[in-house]
């Protein structure tokens, strides 16, 4: 689908970071720190993200500005139970409300869904603040998404240390070169801390996507640290070649959303995956 910025200019990424700053906003002016801080404690441990050869992040989303609607009745439990049964090593959750429908409530049915899977869930969402890292943890996430794109290198310090501190897992998207060149040193100075980096071969300020983005970067990927492979993957065949250009991990949305049988699908890409990681080890 075409890019549909803002009528005054404004990208979809700006408009996403304004909405999302202005809900940290409208959560402090009702709630305190220490009591954020606290739920964390309270939370039950999310279990750690184990990788292999090759692995899927499933993703739940009821709706997607650039796809429309995916499932807006969609039983968030009974998803990520399939998920899980069909081997993905985590559960992507959109939190975001006003584009994408979802809510921290979504993330808390996932988590509830997944205990004793020992698969954690991971809040995707465009965030903006420590704040909403602490949001994350207290509804029982074990990883978090932040969007180099979005983030002055403090501010993804601060997070990425606010996930430390919970035991967080994060992955860091990344549209382009100048993207992966901030992330590279991001990703070595978390120590305790799993860190991720992501090609999203849609461009979430102008919502186009770039079919050859993840071929593109894979030479630039930071060395070391594992990879994931994001948008634009709807079959076995797609997982596959991303598996052969070095990506470790396919971060799978909306095809798995218009599945008629996910679970089906999900554990054919993750075959197809691991299959090709094999063959080129």
């Amino acid at each position: 689908m075409a890019a549909r910025p803002g009528g005054d200019g404004v990208s979809f990424l700006d408009q996403m970071a304004a909405a999302s700053a202005e809900r940290v906003r409208a959560a402090r002016a009702t709630g305190s720190e220490a009591a954020l801080l606290a739920a964390c404690r309270e939370a039950p441990a999310a279990p750690r993200l184990r990788l292999g050869d090759f692995e899927l992040i499933a993703e739940i989303k009821r709706h997607s500005p650039a796809e429309g609607a995916l499932g807006a009745e969609t039983d968030v439990a009974a998803r990520a139970g399939a998920y899980a049964a069909a081997g993905a090593a985590a559960v992507s959750v959109l939190t975001e409300p006003a584009r994408f429908g979802g809510s921290l409530d979504d993330l808390e049915a996932a988590v509830a869904a997944l205990s004793g899977t020992g698969v954690p869930a991971m809040r995707k969402d465009f965030l903006v603040a420590p704040w909403q890292v602490l949001e994350a943890r207290a509804a029982g996430a074990g990883g978090v998404l932040l969007i180099v794109a979005m983030l002055a290198d403090a501010v993804l310090r601060e997070m990425l240390a606010a996930a430390r501190e919970q035991g967080l897992f994060v992955l860091l998207e990344a549209f382009d070169e100048a993207d992966l060149e901030r992330a590279a040193p991001l990703c070595g100075g978390v120590p305790g801390a799993s860190v991720l980096v992501g090609v999203n071969s849609r461009d979430l300020r102008t919502l186009a996507v770039d079919p050859s983005r993840l071929e593109r970067l894979a030479p630039r990927l930071p060395a070391g640290v594992p990879a994931v492979a994001e948008s634009g993957l709807h079959t076995p065949a797609d997982a596959a070649t991303a598996a052969a250009l070095g990506y470790r991990l396919a971060l799978v949305g909306t095809a798995l959303m218009r599945a008629e049988d996910p679970g089906t699908l999900a554990g054919a890409m993750l075959a197809a995956g691991r299959n090709q990681a094999r063959e080129c080890a």
